[in-house]
């Protein structure tokens, strides 16, 4: 439940409070599972629906075992340009169904970006309306521009002044351009913006860390610098890419473990423990194909167990040579996914 379901439909606190409080742990990037595509009725995108069963068992797999502590839904990861509006909505709905009848508290952050403002808007409206934590919304992507600083902020203004669910930015150079610390600042000054997905160089992001981490949670995608951003800037969140999901099992939690004992001070332990994850990080990233990222990342979660299968146009899917690649680096990967032993 989110948190004017957790409030009983009334504001107690303010958005950033509820999110300083509540917003924090490992949160992790989720991918779709598709059905095949069906025999005789070819699809565009090479695949079928959504697999929603897949898409349950996946939820309850990272909430119950994996611990985590929330979950993106419907964000580049999860291919969500080919995704329907409808399709998005399915999702997110059944990520907050889940959350809510799991055996631990989880969190749901939804991705509400689109080149289309009034889709955001009707996203964003749709995810507070079924009781999600906080949306998602990547920065517009903006073709020509020299200056993007008052398109941006102003873009940021009008959503919140539209929305009352806590809105997390989120910046990449792939929309054409890098938000400067003293932009993002800027924008932190809104009543709802609670958070930063900001993918830059760690310059950047911990400037901004500097200069309004007391009015917005910093934070990036990349999982080896994310110990030494606990331990150096404070950060209490990690949001959020794929590794939670691809780098550990329900008996193997090592992200999980290392993230912990830094909050508790345990320093030199976290970093005995995360440097133990490198053979796993190194098996992941020698055994990618060039330009399959999600397939690889799908054929790699069936290797965990999880629910995979195809990619839709215009993303590749594997060969069988390079599934062979893949199942060696795994079985090399040092990932504990036997049951009768704990890691």
């Amino acid at each position: 439940m989110g948190y004017y379901a957790k409030k009983g439909g009334k504001r107690h606190q303010s958005p950033k409070d509820y999110a300083r409080e509540n917003f924090r742990g490992i949160w992790a990037a989720s991918l779709t599972p598709f059905l095949a595509e069906p025999a005789g009725q070819a699809s565009i995108y090479g695949t079928g629906g959504i697999d929603f069963a897949a898409w349950r068992r996946n939820l309850a797999h990272w909430i119950d075992d994996l611990h985590l502590d929330g979950i993106f839904v419907g964000g580049k990861q999860s291919e969500a340009a080919s995704l329907s509006i409808a399709e998005r909505k399915e999702l997110f709905a059944i990520a907050v169904e889940q959350a809510a009848v799991a055996t631990r508290a989880c969190g749901i952050i939804t991705s509400c970006s689109d080149g289309n403002l009034a889709q955001v808007l009707e996203l964003a409206a749709y995810s507070q309306h079924i009781g999600a934590d906080y949306v998602v919304i990547h920065s517009p992507v903006l073709h020509f521009h020299t200056d993007i600083n008052e398109s941006v902020y102003e873009y940021y203004r009008y959503l919140s002044e539209k929305l009352e669910i806590g809105i997390a930015l989120w910046n990449h150079p792939d929309c054409g351009y890098v938000m400067s610390p003293q932009l993002c600042a800027r924008i932190a000054e809104l009543p709802n913006i609670v958070a930063i997905k900001y993918s830059v160089a760690r310059e950047l992001y911990a400037e901004l860390t500097h200069l309004a981490g007391d009015k917005i949670l910093v934070s990036t995608a990349s999982e080896a610098e994310w110990l030494d951003n606990i331990i150096d800037l404070g950060w209490q969140l990690y949001l959020c890419s794929t590794p939670p999901i691809l780098l550990q099992s329900k008996c193997d939690r090592r992200i999980n473990d290392y993230s912990r004992l830094a909050w508790a001070g345990l320093h030199d332990q976290a970093r005995a423990v995360r440097d133990s994850l490198n053979p796993a990080r190194e098996a992941f990233r020698l055994s990618r194909p060039p330009g399959t990222p999600q397939a690889h990342s799908k054929y790699w979660q069936e290797k965990l167990g999880q629910a995979g299968g195809k990619v839709r146009r215009p993303l590749l899917n594997l060969t069988a040579p390079e599934c062979a690649v893949i199942d060696a680096r795994f079985a090399a990967s040092g990932i504990n996914i036997n049951p009768e032993s704990r890691t």
